[in-house]
């Protein structure tokens, strides 16, 4: 009985990847969705919201992207999905991201 020696298989490479083709006109830049803003504006907002929460009084909002400002009280701060939990006169929740608050300030009579 004899043998007979069978090949080694070989490895096949991967197909190299083509290149992509070169785009001609550049992309438009992204919007963005919150506004760049420094760590000591970020501090200041936090403590006025957590002052805004214990005071449980009416205060106004101005947010990123909304026509009017938004006119309530501060009724839950999620640490978590870091959304501000407003609460308008008419009792309608207002969920903003923290990010988007721009000013809150008082309400004027």
């Amino acid at each position: 009985m004899s043998f007979t020696a069978v090949p080694k298989p070989t490895k096949w490479s991967k197909p190299k990847k083509l290149d992509k083709p070169q785009r001609t006109t550049p992309t438009p830049p992204k919007e963005k969705k919150h506004l760049d803003r420094d760590e000591f504006d970020l501090e200041e907002l936090a403590v006025v919201l957590g002052e805004a929460k214990e005071e449980n009084k009416l205060k106004v909002f101005t947010v990123y992207k909304m026509d009017e400002p938004l006119q309530g009280t501060v009724v839950k701060m999620d640490a978590n999905t870091k959304l501000i939990h407003i609460q308008d006169k008419i009792r309608d929740i207002h969920k903003v991201h923290f990010l988007d608050i721009l000013k809150v300030s008082d309400v004027d009579y």
